[in-house]
């Protein structure tokens, strides 16, 4: 029955028995996370061979370097040539790091606000820095705006990507724009993936702000579970033929490939950024973990090593997603109280209830010891404004485990709601 055209007495009487199913789970002490987007035990475990891949006489990278040793601040070689396979660029193009692609975006933006963009003004002294921010969004891309104070502009997402006709609009009136993040495959949460136009229309932008920057996370570009892996346009190309080289930088990592905690990331873009920020490197280390590196040339090999891997973490990736999606139908589907998109790849479930509910829910589900991210975390300063958004994320825990807290999770969808059409 759709919940919004039951009588009072009818949600009163639903209420009260929803309420009674719900205490017997809170007495369960239950203790299931799905706060973020954590690989499972058994997605690191397929990468478990690359902690004794080297023995203590194997430190050689195949071009010769002693991966022990100081040096190699861009990473070496064949990690550079597996990431720009990955992105189809050039290994010229590409800057290997450490294990997390966020603290490279991290250290942009702080070089960025401190000395300005190819040692240009400071964005500091420019006045009040500003960044579009597609939301729903990656709460760790806000955090880095909240933490510099960089004033986040939410901009809608459609299902080929933002809005663009807000984001150009934007962009030519206000000079203080300096920034937009992306996440342009398999987008944080809401699984979207870039439609050809949007992708070109980005590339072709004219921001009023000549040290613009599109900070391209490509964070999934390689998670797909369901059918075929999604291509969209080259943005460094597309860049370059629209008369703006330098305006993305690229990030991507293996953090969800091989070892969340140890895996290796990278950044890319003109041949011209990547001086600047190899000068940069040569100030700021003396070189990143190449036995690291090492340890991923040698498992994977190469692109196609890469790819089968990936289809073994689409194995384990696709029954969790199904058992989530699966609930939702069989609870949820027709009530009038909620939507849900069903990805075909990335880390998350989006999930909009009634407005004003989402709050409510996450509160009932950790009451009930199931750990949900924090309702509005997927907008800027952490404020949705519709109180409606819910990240799930169905990767962490094991099937059993989902299945428990997906029962908890729709009870408390179905109490919320209820309670706020009983305020109506």
């Amino acid at each position: 029955m759709n919940y919004t055209e039951m009588s009072q007495s009818a949600m009163e009487m639903m209420l009260a028995d929803l309420r009674e199913s719900y205490d017997t789970y809170v007495s369960m002490n239950l203790k299931l996370d799905m706060s973020r987007g954590k690989p499972g035990e058994d997605q690191l475990a397929l990468s478990n061979d690359m902690l004794t891949i080297l023995c203590e006489d194997d430190f050689t990278s195949p071009g010769g370097i002693d991966c022990r040793n100081y040096g190699g601040l861009e990473g070496i070689p064949e990690m550079k040539a597996l990431f720009a396979d990955i992105l189809d660029i050039s290994p010229e193009e590409v800057i290997v790091g450490g294990n997390s692609s966020l603290a490279m975006m991290f250290d942009n933006v702080a070089v960025n606000m401190t000395h300005g963009v190819r040692d240009g003004e400071p964005w500091l002294t420019q006045g009040k820095v500003k960044f579009l921010c597609p939301s729903p969004g990656y709460d760790r891309h806000f955090t880095i705006c909240e933490y510099f104070h960089i004033h986040m502009i939410p901009v809608p997402m459609t299902p080929t990507g933002p809005d663009m006709d807000i984001v150009e609009n934007l962009l030519a009136s206000d000079p203080m724009i300096k920034g937009m993040w992306c996440v342009p495959v398999f987008s944080n949460p809401e699984g979207i993936v870039y439609s050809d136009e949007t992708v070109r229309r980005l590339a072709a932008l004219k921001p009023a702000a000549e040290d613009f920057r599109l900070y391209w996370d490509n964070a999934y570009c390689i998670h797909h579970f369901n059918g075929r892996q999604p291509v969209v346009p080259n943005i460094l190309r597309e860049c370059e033929k629209a008369g703006n080289p330098h305006m993305p930088l690229i990030f991507a990592s293996f953090s969800k490939v091989s070892l969340a905690g140890a895996g290796v990331a990278a950044m890319a873009g003109s041949l011209s950024n990547c001086e600047y920020i190899r000068q940069r490197f040569f100030v700021q280390t003396i070189g990143p973990d190449k036995l690291s590196q090492l340890r991923h040339v040698r498992f994977f090999k190469n692109y196609e090593g890469v790819m089968k891997h990936m289809g073994k973490m689409a194995e384990i990736l696709r029954p969790k997603f199904a058992t989530v999606l699966d609930k939702l139908a069989d609870e949820l589907e027709g009530l009038g109280i909620a939507e849900w998109n069903k990805p075909e790849g990335g880390y998350f479930i989006s999930f909009n209830i009634l407005d004003g509910c989402a709050k409510r829910t996450v509160a009932l589900c950790k009451e009930a010891g199931v750990v949900m991210t924090g309702a509005g975390a997927t907008y800027p300063y952490g404020k949705d404004p519709r109180d409606r958004n819910i990240r799930i994320a169905p990767t962490y825990p094991s099937v059993s485990e989902l299945q428990k807290a997906m029962e908890v999770f729709c009870l408390a969808v179905k109490i919320a709601a209820l309670e706020k059409l009983m305020e109506a």
